[in-house]
């Protein structure tokens, strides 16, 4: 046998590469979609119905002073957008102030319900007695007791949005493990330390369930305020362009509302992330 045959053919090309296993491209598409389809679905959605709403309003030559198309909306929207932008800030910035004060005012009135009995049934049916008062017929007496400046909307803000909030952190902190609190007994820990390290971590999926509700409740109370006394503000320009007749700067109004409301709810969101994160939840 000669050298030659010892040595390996260069020439001869290399096998290809196994292929992946059948399934697994199938899976990863499967979860690509899985990804996606949280966020594609509901835009994909509405984009059907704001074409079906253009497509309806030019059919039917229905007038703008009655329902504008998406398209008129839109310009309208471009036209006025330095403007509204302007009459977006005290709207947001009340808007913030209600839900933070609601935010302290609903878990600090859980914290006290949960801690003694004697606030729980001195506080808590009273509480959802007031909750179960129609909120739109008190919104004057804010106007009177108040004024009719900032103040009085926030307070309004407030008064609609905290009761979520103190539900779900009264939940939340009466729902731990009672084993847990029964070894939190045994080790010595008592009072305030319990309730840091046991109550409120278990409690934050419940308290950020009741902030998401109250970030938007929050929103409606200084809207509603805003119809009834302000000179500036988003719900102001709502009335202001109905008085008008302005079908498309009322509907420009209102999907700037509708993005400021999906922000101020994404921050929530993202606070609700780091906190699962932070408390391993």
């Amino acid at each position: 046998m000669t050298a030659t045959h010892l040595m390996p053919d260069l020439t001869t090309p290399s096998s290809p590469a196994a292929p992946p296993p059948p399934g697994l491209a199938a899976r990863g598409l499967a979860g690509a979609r899985a990804r996606i389809r949280p966020f594609a679905l509901p835009i994909l959605t509405a984009a059907l119905i704001i074409a079906a709403w253009e497509v309806v309003v030019r059919v039917r030559h229905i007038p703008e002073v009655l329902l504008p198309a998406p398209s008129a909306v839109a310009a309208r929207l471009w036209e006025t957008l330095p403007f509204l932008l302007q009459q977006a800030v005290p709207t947001t910035l009340e808007t913030v102030a209600g839900f933070a004060i609601s935010t302290v005012l609903g878990i600090s009135l859980a914290v006290l319900v949960t801690a003694s009995r004697f606030a729980r049934e001195a506080l808590y049916p009273n509480i959802v007695f007031f909750q179960l008062i129609p909120k739109i017929a008190l919104a004057p007496l804010f106007i009177v007791w108040l004024g009719i400046g900032s103040p009085s909307r926030v307070t309004f803000s407030v008064f609609i949005s905290f009761f979520p909030v103190v539900v779900a952190t009264l939940t939340g902190l009466t729902s731990v493990d009672r084993d847990l609190l029964r070894l939190c007994r045994a080790v010595g820990a008592r009072g305030w330390k319990v309730y840091t390290q046991v109550r409120f971590p278990a409690a934050v999926p419940h308290i950020f369930s009741g902030l998401k509700i109250a970030i938007t409740f929050a929103m409606i109370g200084v809207i509603v305020g805003e119809f009834i006394t302000a000179q500036a503000g988003l719900g102001y320009m709502i009335l202001f362009a109905a008085s008008q007749a302005e079908m498309a700067l009322i509907f420009a109004s209102i999907v700037l509302l509708c993005v400021i409301g999906l922000a101020l709810y994404a921050l929530v969101v993202v606070a609700e992330a780091f906190a699962l994160k932070r408390y391993g939840a």
